[in-house]
This record gives structure tokens, C-alpha cells and sequence, in this order.
């Protein structure tokens, strides 16, 4: 399965040549301010390189999200286990472009991600995680369904859990 149809959005793998368009808002430490920002365009690209990687590995990684009305690169998500820190297994993760905000694009792929992860990776949960203060991340995870299951103090995150039930 290359690619992924929502109502509004294309996901599908990521390549090198997306990563100056996802540098665009992963780079922007304020949009980033509840996660990590990449440095440089350099590490863009090795963010992307391995996590593509782990897709071949694994079978999932983040996707590039478009906007299917404008095709445009939007932003970056899906489900994946960080290459980076591993430890914590697959997760749902998302980011976006500031100028999408407010749109309900991480709703919608998160919604995509939970299938995926229940009909594609067989799955009976899977977690995600958020800042305290990130109070928009936080709604999107509970409106899809996910419960607090505590805090991480490592990550400095809550972690939330949603069962999956059966494919």
C-alpha cells in the first residue's frame, strides 16, 4: 500500500525530495515548541532517510501529508517507532504546517493512522504521546478515541493509549 486517501488528504511515503517542504515547519522551532525542530536542511533529509528506512524495516514510518484539493505538502505523521528512540514501540505522531492549523487535518490522520495500525499492522493498540501544555494535540488524541494513561517523565509527555479491537 503506497499511498492513503482520507476526505481531504494524500498520505503516502515520504521522500528526499520532500524534505525542504517539511523543513519548512519541522525547522520552525516555534511551531516545533512542543516537540523537536531539525537544525538544518541536512538533517531534514536524514530525519527522512531514516525513517524511511524504519518503513522497510518495520512497514510504517511518517507519512508526507498533502492536501489532495491543492497538492500541496502539508505536513508529516502517521504511525512509526522512532528511529532515534526506539524504545518506546509504534506510536501515532503528527505535524503540520502553522498555516493549517486549526483545520482538523490531524484529526483526519489520525483517524487513517488507527486503521492502518488495526487493518495493515494487525494491531490490538497503539499509543501517542503529548506535552502538558500542548492542549490542541491533547483534544485530537481524545476525540479519536485515545484515554490518558499517565505521564512519561522521561519525555516530559503524556502518554495516551487506544485500543483497537480486532481487524
Amino acid at each position: 500500500m503506497d499511498e492513503i486517501r482520507t476526505e481531504r488528504l494524500l498520505l503516502r511515503p515520504t521522500r528526499l525530495s520532500d524534505a525542504a517542504g517539511l523543513f519548512g515547519f519541522l525547522g520552525d522551532a516555534e511551531a516545533m515548541r512542543h516537540t523537536h525542530h531539525l537544525a538544518t536542511l541536512r538533517d531534514c533529509r536524514r530525519h527522512v532517510a531514516r525513517h524511511e528506512r524504519q518503513r522497510r524495516r518495520i512497514g510504517c514510518a511518517p507519512w508526507a501529508v498533502l492536501d489532495k484539493a491543492q497538492g500541496r505538502l502539508v505536513g508529516y505523521g502517521g504511525v512509526f517507532e522512532d528511529p532515534f528512540d526506539p524504545d518506546w514501540g509504534l506510536e501515532i505522531g503528527y505535524w503540520f504546517a502553522p498555516s493549517t492549523w486549526g483545520r482538523g487535518y490531524a484529526t483526519e490522520l489520525t483517524e487513517a493512522s488507527l486503521h492502518f495500525a488495526r487493518d495493515r499492522l494487525g494491531l490490538p493498540e497503539i499509543q501517542a504521546f503529548a506535552r502538558p501544555e500542548n492542549a490542541a494535540s491533547r483534544r485530537v488524541l481524545e476525540k479519536a478515541g485515545f484515554e490518558h494513561a499517565g505521564f512519561v517523565p522521561e519525555l516530559e509527555r503524556y502518554r495516551y493509549l487506544r485500543h483497537l479491537g480486532a481487524a
